[in-house]
């Protein structure tokens, strides 16, 4: 079977992925169209992005400055061109069995518009979470004009697609987040930001009781009710970054509510 033969475009938007994009744009060798577009990527990415263009693959670079998460992933997928459209991120690349179901599945269903794909992120000292961990489906394969981002989401943006979602009954994205303690923490509080600001936006305020129970909450329903427990230490670390998370939103909410009050005397 060639390269480049299904009627699929994938977007990715980036800036300074030149560690992680590779891997991904190999993944979606079977893809008819790969539309990257860039914010302002300084570290070499523009010249990875041209050498697999260089190789034959089926790339469309597109320079726009950065409008938020939500939006910019809307333009992505307004330039794509094939019927159906695969949303995907610069640090994640299709596992072999999800390449090989979405190479040869049927897309000519007028009823199917959209499907979800398992996601498995990846621990250090661990590897990428097993099959028997929870791993969540989230909507990334939907045929062009049914589907659009929430853009008034600052964080975890996701598709808004019509009609039943399928889940791909095979494979799933894998999530390389290889990242040193510092940046992972860093990463985390820069989108719990955000998330508060958002949240805040919509008039949503936190409670002591959130402050509290929230965390304990997010650990459990992570470390136990996910299975994180079985990948040892690193499944312990990441349960414990759920809650650090789920933390700082309801910290940085507070902190918003407070406004420009000035202190006491």
């Amino acid at each position: 079977m060639s390269r480049f033969h299904r009627p699929i475009s994938a977007f990715i938007i980036c800036k300074d992925e030149v560690a992680v994009l590779g891997e991904c744009i190999e993944s979606l060798d079977f893809c008819r169209e790969i539309v990257i577009v860039d914010s302002g990527s300084t570290d070499g990415t523009l010249a990875l992005i041209e050498a697999y263009a260089a190789q034959g693959y089926p790339i469309r670079l597109i320079s726009n400055a950065w409008p938020g998460f939500a939006r910019q992933k809307q333009f992505a997928l307004e330039q794509c061109r094939e019927p159906w459209c695969l949303s995907m991120d610069s640090d994640e690349r299709l596992d072999p069995a999800a390449k090989a179901y979405l190479s040869a599945m049927p897309l000519d269903d007028a009823k199917l518009s959209s499907y979800a794909i398992l996601r498995r992120d990846y621990l250090p000292g661990y590897g990428y979470q097993p099959a028997i961990v929870h791993a969540k489906a989230f909507l990334r394969l939907v045929r062009k004009g049914t589907a659009r981002f929430d853009e008034s989401a600052l964080i975890h943006e996701s598709l808004i697609g019509q009609g039943p979602v399928h889940t791909l009954p095979k494979g799933a994205i894998l999530h390389f987040r290889n990242m040193s303690m510092k940046e992972d923490t860093a990463k985390t509080s820069a989108y719990a930001d955000l998330k508060a600001r958002e949240q805040f936006a919509r008039g949503r305020r936190t409670t002591p009781l959130k402050l509290f129970f929230k965390p304990i909450g997010w650990f459990l329903k992570s470390y136990v009710g996910h299975r994180n427990f079985l990948c040892g230490v690193p499944g312990f670390i990441y349960a414990m970054m759920f809650a650090q998370y789920a933390f700082l939103v309801e910290a940085k909410l507070y902190r918003l509510s407070l406004g420009d009050k000035a202190p006491p005397e």
